[in-house]
């Protein structure tokens, strides 16, 4: 009769600390990036009674006779399904969607790294990106122009950055010129439209011209460049002339005169020669109000770093005060031939073992990592049905483990009484 004690009791045992893996599970439920786990059990070694013997001609075999001695853990799995992402909307939250860690390590190498699946990173006051608990996030490192390496470091943002100016090479007009203004004479001149178009010089300083639409006939214009101020002893030189003629067709589109060459030399600021094109082919002459203007112009003057964001494939991107972009550096993932061997560190961090494999390393999206989802965060994927079932069950299966010491203490005790 111990041994059926001896069973209950290991089932008692095992039985609680399924249930510990279930109260772990549950107190996590929102807990970011958090994979649930479970507990599997296997029957423990059995007592032979008799052993199986073969049948022979004069009788038939017999099965072995065992008796169980009770039961044992087999196993406490990682679960590593996708959790359901929480939208946030933040530029530096982000999850792994598919397979694959982010990694971080506190010194920004890959000493001492870890594997996390929870992306709510920040900037520290050095511009590291970080997690919540301050370990460097590592990724592939971008240079000045933005182009992303092979090196892999921690990810640095740079606050201070700047994009230099980039001076005007070209500006595009649209709009209409009015069919039914008044045709312009020397007598009499009358300008039908003037608008205002602006270019970057090379060091970033703004420039403003002027340019001003008269009718000179029927579907024929000219058009006269001139700057706005003065550029203190700058020479303004403009192709094919001072005035540039414009024709139109009777559709309204325009046949010569698509494009006016500005050069501008010994600019007093210490900046290069400007020399920009204004490209006029998009203009039309029909008979409605004038609206010629400056549809977009190619230059930007120096911009500092305002705000940064990540992207699907992991790039941290930084966003400029002159409007432009330029990446900052990449978020590295990786993936394991047996995720469910990383050992958990708390934390929401894992590192790896001898039964994980070696980190696969490669850029989000690809060689297996999962794409990144920006703006979300990746749930636990804690089912709070399937935990609540599995805590009835165990519950059960302790209780009644429980009643087979009670009722196997009744039996000793009924033993006992015999001699009575």
């Amino acid at each position: 009769m111990m041994r059926s004690m001896n069973s209950a009791v290991s089932a008692l045992r095992n039985h609680q600390l399924r249930m510990d893996v279930i109260g772990n599970n549950i107190a996590n439920v929102n807990t970011i990036g958090f994979k649930s786990s479970r507990v599997t059990f296997k029957d423990s070694l059995s007592q032979m009674l008799r052993g199986a013997s073969g049948p022979d001609t004069s009788r038939g075999g017999t099965n072995p006779q065992q008796v169980g001695l009770g039961m044992d853990l087999s196993s406490v799995d990682t679960l590593f399904t996708t959790g359901v992402p929480d939208r946030t909307d933040r530029g530096l939250d982000v999850m792994v969607n598919g397979e694959g860690f982010f990694m971080v390590s506190a010194d920004g190498t890959d000493n001492g790294m870890y594997y996390t699946r929870a992306g709510n990173f920040d900037i520290d006051e050095d511009g590291n990106l970080v997690n919540a608990d301050g370990l460097r996030v590592l990724g592939y490192k971008a240079d000045d122009a933005g182009n992303v390496g092979n090196e892999v470091g921690g990810i640095v943002v740079p606050l201070a950055d700047s994009i230099p100016p980039i001076a005007s090479t070209s500006v595009v007009m649209e709009g209409n010129l009015d069919a039914r203004a008044t045709i312009s004479t020397v007598a009499d001149p009358v300008i039908a439209r003037q608008t205002e178009i602006t270019v970057i010089d090379s060091l970033g300083t703004s420039h403003k011209f002027s340019l001003a639409f008269e009718k000179s006939g029927p579907n024929a214009w000219s058009v006269t460049p001139s700057y706005v101020g003065t550029i203190g002893g700058a020479t303004v030189n403009i192709t094919p002339g001072t005035t540039v003629p414009l024709t139109f067709g009777t559709d309204g589109k325009l046949l010569t005169g698509d494009s006016i060459g500005i050069e501008v030399t010994g600019l007093p600021n210490g900046a290069a020669d400007l020399d920009f094109n204004i490209d006029l082919e998009s203009l039309t002459q029909y008979g409605s109000e004038s609206s010629a203007l400056m549809r977009s112009q190619n230059g930007s003057p120096v911009g500092v770093l305002t705000s940064y964001a990540i992207g699907q494939r992991g790039e941290v991107e930084g966003v400029f005060s002159n409007g432009r972009t330029k990446i900052l550096g990449q978020i590295a993932t990786s993936i394991f031939a047996n995720p469910a061997g990383l050992v958990k560190m708390g934390g929401n961090l894992y590192r790896s073992s001898a039964n994980s494999g070696d980190p696969q390393v490669n850029k989000p999206g690809t060689g297996g990592n999962g794409g990144l989802q920006p703006g979300a965060l990746e749930m636990s994927n804690v089912d709070l049905g399937k935990e609540f079932t599995n805590m009835i069950v165990t519950q059960r299966g302790f209780q009644a483990n429980s009643r087979i010491i009670s009722t196997t203490d009744q039996m000793l005790e009924e033993l006992v009484n015999l001699k009575r």
